[in-house]
């Protein structure tokens, strides 16, 4: 829509309140309400929109947001629409050809829905759908955001029905040990509940079918328990795949130890588009013992554990089953602000010329993922991403070339003959000039500056520069031993009244004093700086 020939009319970004139940989240927050302004939008929230996330109607329009009193004028109203849950089909039927909708869909698992939202002639971009590997759209990930979250989350809850403390203690009514805690599943969500679970101090193990989160787990302060099986577990878009049944049989029985040895289990597995695996059996839960926590983050899609109820915490064999599919939202706050976040990043992508317009630019690979429905037409599921094309192989002439004329630390090559003759014939007469009429004291120190010359490049300047590590730094340090001879220069030690240097000396040797200094604790604290950067 235009004013003019060239004058594009800003959009309205709407925000409903939340409808499903349960649900506490909003789509955008009011200090993300500014930077959509400055982007060109106007925002309208619905009241009492974020009232559950403790988001009053007041800090909204403080921030610059209308309120719209109902549902109807809201969607009536505006351009584009921030959601979390998929719609309602209440909230399809508000929809009007031209609007755009931007939120959770689950285009595979609704259809009907998907069917619903292309009559209305809309387009839709659907959050879920986001390709996770294209490294960029990372900024835009809100199932990485809600994933953390709920893993965090699920660690409280565990805490919650869990009996004891999680860390060891030593009291004077006695030992306590810590609690053992066993994370099924190293995603994003796993990875968050052991950071959460080792910082409260349990024993925490984890496993995945991924060979290659090892590495992340142990850094959390994780152990990884290995199954006796070999096999890769690696999915596209960064989830697991489906594993061969030898794998799953030694999958069980390791799951089946670490039930009987654990007092926390958690399990987090989800394989997009299907069903959740079963992961923890009736009677692996009948071994845990009494007072034991189950806590299965894949409830809304069935759940790990074949007791799990969705929605729900129940005592199954003296074990608590919590089985609640709202993790995320039971710290809505937290959660609201991190999806406006990635909402806002993704409007950020649709509108670079901060003009309130987005546009929907089907050749960008993540807006093309993201796009399930344009203008009526159902585009999902998008092409495969294209793979990177490789990098062209350097001709080995110019090649050639570029390291004859190179500089720099180890580069440049051996200097002609001619060139070099002449360089040392000027030398040459440069020092029988300097013997024939320096005096003699003088050409002790000049002898001493050639070498210390001549040692410095071949030491330094012949270094690759690959090998300038924090050694190097701590070797220009110790190399400013010149401030020593500035000292001496100052106040020789045998010098009377009468041999004391003029003042031009004593400034000389001053100046190299205060660049000496400089370059000693410069030396020092780049070197510290550096080996900041190693630790953990």
């Amino acid at each position: 829509m235009q004013t003019g020939e060239n004058t594009p009319v800003p959009q309205r970004i709407g925000v409903p309140r939340e409808i499903f139940p349960g649900e506490k989240r909003v789509a955008t927050v009011p200090d993300v309400v500014g930077k959509l302004a400055k982007l060109g939008f106007a925002v309208t929230v619905e009241s009492g929109a974020g009232e559950l996330a403790d988001l009053s109607d007041a800090a909204y329009v403080e921030a610059g947001a209308t309120i719209a009193p109902t549902a109807e004028a809201l969607w009536r109203g505006c351009d584009i629409v921030f959601k979390v849950r998929p719609p309602t089909l209440d909230e399809v039927a508000l929809m009007r050809a031209g609007q755009t909708l931007i939120g959770f869909v689950w285009p595979a698992q609704n259809p009907q829905l998907m069917q619903q939202l292309a009559a209305r002639k809309v387009t839709v971009l659907a959050i879920d759908a986001l390709p996770r590997t294209l490294s960029r759209a990372q900024k835009m990930d809100a199932l990485t955001s809600m994933a953390g979250v709920s893993g965090y989350r699920a660690v409280v809850e565990a805490a919650n029905a869990f009996g004891r403390f999680f860390n060891g203690q030593i009291t004077a009514a006695g030992k306590v040990p810590p609690a053992k805690v066993f994370i099924a599943g190293a995603g994003v969500a796993g990875l968050a509940a052991i950071g959460a679970a080792a910082s409260l101090g349990a024993i925490v193990r984890a496993n995945d079918t991924r060979a290659e989160v090892a590495d992340q787990v142990v850094s959390l302060g994780g152990e990884f328990v290995k199954v006796d099986y070999e096999e890769e577990g690696s999915g596209g878009g960064g989830y697991a795949k489906v594993m061969s049944e030898g794998f799953q049989a030694a999958q069980r029985e390791m799951y089946a130890q670490q039930a009987r040895e654990v007092d926390i289990i958690i399990t987090t597995a989800l394989i997009p588009g299907k069903p959740a695996p079963k992961l923890i059996t009736a009677e692996m839960v009948r071994s845990m013992k009494p007072g034991s926590v189950i806590v299965d983050m894949a409830a809304e899609q069935g759940g790990n554990c074949e007791l799990t109820e969705p929605g729900q915490a129940v005592v199954r064999h003296g074990v608590t089953i919590v089985g609640y599919t709202d993790l995320a939202s039971r710290m809505a706050r937290q959660s609201s602000t991190l999806y406006a976040t990635n909402l806002f990043r993704l409007t950020e992508e649709l509108c670079k010329t901060k003009d309130g317009v987005i546009n929907v630019n089907m050749g960008d690979d993540a807006i093309r993922g993201l796009t399930v429905i344009k203008d009526g037409e159902v585009t999902w599921p998008a092409p495969p991403l294209a793979p990177a094309a490789p990098k062209p192989a350097a001709q080995p002439v110019a090649a050639a070339a570029e390291k004859k004329g190179g500089h720099g630390h180890g580069s440049s090559g051996p200097l002609p003959v001619r060139t070099l003759a002449v360089v040392f014939g000027i030398g040459a007469l440069a020092f029988w000039a300097i013997g024939a009429y320096a005096p003699a004291a003088f050409l002790g120190h000049f002898t001493v500056f050639v070498l210390a010359c001549f040692i410095g490049y071949m030491v330094v300047w012949n270094v690759t520069p690959a090998l300038h590590t924090p050694l190097m730094s701590v070797t220009n340090a110790i190399s400013s031993i010149i401030v020593i001879g500035a000292l001496v220069q100052i106040q020789p030690p045998e010098a009377g009244t009468n041999g004391r240097p003029d003042a031009l000396i004593q400034w000389m040797a001053f100046a190299g004093i205060v660049l000496t200094a400089i370059n000693m604790f410069g030396g020092f604290a780049v070197t510290r700086r550096m080996l900041d950067m190693f630790r953990k």
